[in-house]
């Protein structure tokens, strides 16, 4: 395996190791309806702010969030829907294990 293709292994469990947490999915499905300040996502998760800010950072590094201040607050969006298409796939796989226990 040449270089190249080593980084963009490392790039990819690098991404998929941030979304390997319950609190980082949960905030990407909040921020799959729109733009949100830290404030309302604090609200919605239950997360203290400083847990909710350390996951949006770990997010935004990874290059699935932009986040953009205003005054004092700190909006976040997705930076691309893609990462919403992995959860699909994810829910398609589970979904297609729970009918395989089911039988």
């Amino acid at each position: 395996m040449n270089q190249q293709a080593r980084r963009r292994l490392e790039k990819r469990a690098a991404i998929l190791k941030v979304l390997a947490n319950p609190a980082r999915l949960m905030l990407l499905e909040e921020l799959s309806h729109g733009e949100c300040c830290v404030c309302d996502l604090h609200d919605r998760t239950g997360g203290d702010f400083s847990t909710v800010s350390r996951h949006l950072g770990q997010l935004r590094r990874a290059g699935l969030l932009e986040a953009e201040k205003r005054g004092l607050q700190v909006f976040y969006r997705l930076k691309s829907r893609c990462a919403l298409r992995l959860l699909k796939c994810a829910d398609e796989v589970i979904q297609a294990a729970e009918k395989e226990v089911r039988r």
